[in-house]
């Protein structure tokens, strides 16, 4: 009998390996016979993270955070994956201002999720703006008679 060369991943240096090899095998020039490998392997990667997925738990500010933990990113790293200024980027991350569309869009890109990880209300804290809800009225400024 032979035996398989991957299996369902069951721990997480199980998961953290299939990924290494994953990115060995797209790194190298991908052939037509390592695709079924390929993927295989993504939807065994892709299978563990829907079920330990934790993304729903955290509000958009604080996953962005931790991404920028996995990935060793630094506010001035933002600035440049964003394209907008430190003082934007360090008002998102201190929730004094909310994430625009198109910082949604970008966000999601780059670390390739859906957006609608990004896209979910969340408080602020900027005095001007504490008493509204979410962040879908981010930044206006609104005199209330």
């Amino acid at each position: 009998m032979e035996t398989l060369k991957y299996k369902i991943i069951k721990t997480e240096e199980q998961y953290q390996e299939y990924v290494s090899l994953l990115e060995e095998l797209l790194v190298a020039e991908p052939e037509n016979s390592v695709q079924e490998e390929i993927e295989l392997l993504t939807l065994l990667i892709e299978k563990w993270d829907e079920e330990h997925n934790s993304f729903e738990l955290a509000d958009p500010i604080q996953l962005l955070h931790s991404l920028m933990a996995e990935h060793q990113l630094k506010n001035k790293d933002m600035v440049v994956i964003l394209g907008v200024s430190k003082g934007l980027v360090s008002d998102i991350l201190n929730y004094k201002k909310g994430l625009s569309k198109e910082i949604i869009r970008t966000l999601a890109k780059h670390f390739s999720l859906s957006q609608e990880a990004f896209n979910r209300p969340y408080k602020l804290k900027l005095p001007i703006n504490a008493h509204l809800r979410n962040s879908s009225v981010m930044n206006t400024a609104k005199e209330i008679a």
